[in-house]
């Protein structure tokens, strides 16, 4: 699904005012750009204009999630959405998206306590639940943890410019085929630095760095070779212990 952040901050609106304030939905043209601008429960706060709200309404129109309702004599136009029964969701489904769309990546216990208004779940058990039947159904990611973080975070995927997550974290979502990925890229450096290895005749880097014990034993303290010391000294013709008692010539 690539559906825009406006598309998106629209569609969370209309979710949940149906719930929070049912006598004021569906709801009108200058109500969705309140909600949608409103500071407090949103994350971006962003500052729509009438004519964004009305693309983001078109477009969503088109994909089948919202439709007019103004009844016979109404003074405005008015909205709601049929994402519910678009998509299949059950209550506690849509409930938890729609926190998503309006406040970004979150944690299965801010969740909880976010929803309490639209769905009241019993517990964060609960929430995990239906947490993994949207990501069965692909609507949902688990993202990445990042280094201290203690609790697993979720992204919504109705949205196709990264308007389901925090900036920075676009590109933190789990994905399988991205380990496996950099796991079939591991193995082949490995195999290449073993070929590389077997190419200098040094298999083992610790044993080719390794000085041979016999080698080791023909080294004198002085650091010369005895082999090459006796063999100086028989092509000289010298004796190898000078005399210290030679008499001069008178």
């Amino acid at each position: 699904m690539d559906a825009t952040a406006a598309e998106l901050r629209v569609l969370g609106c209309l979710i949940e005012k149906q719930r929070t304030v049912p006598d004021a939905y569906p709801l009108s043209l200058n109500s969705l750009r309140l909600a949608c601008n409103q500071a407090t429960n949103r994350d971006p706060v962003v500052e729509y204009d009438d004519e964004t709200i009305r693309v983001a309404l078109a477009g969503l129109s088109r994909r089948g999630w919202v439709r007019l309702a103004s009844g016979p004599g109404s003074r405005a136009v008015k909205y709601r959405h049929l994402f519910d029964d678009a998509l299949g969701l059950s209550h506690a489904e849509i409930s938890l998206l729609a926190v998503l769309m309006l406040r970004g990546a979150q944690t299965p216990g801010e969740l909880k306590q976010r929803t309490e208004r639209l769905h009241p779940f019993a517990s964060i058990s609960e929430v995990d639940g239906v947490l993994e039947r949207l990501i069965e159904r692909e609507l949902l990611a688990r993202l990445t943890r990042r280094p201290g973080q203690k609790e697993t975070r979720y992204c919504h995927l109705l949205s196709g410019d990264g308007a389901s997550a925090p900036a920075g974290d676009e590109g933190e979502v789990a994905s399988g085929d991205r380990f496996s990925e950099l796991e079939a890229r591991l193995a082949r450096v490995e195999e290449q630095l073993t070929s590389l290895l077997e190419t200098l005749g040094r298999s083992d880097a610790p044993d080719a760095l390794a000085v041979d014990a016999d080698e080791n034993a023909s080294i004198g303290d002085d650091g010369v070779d005895a082999g090459t010391a006796t063999s100086d000294v028989e092509l000289t013709g010298a004796d190898p212990v000078a005399s210290d008692s030679a008499e001069e010539p008178v």
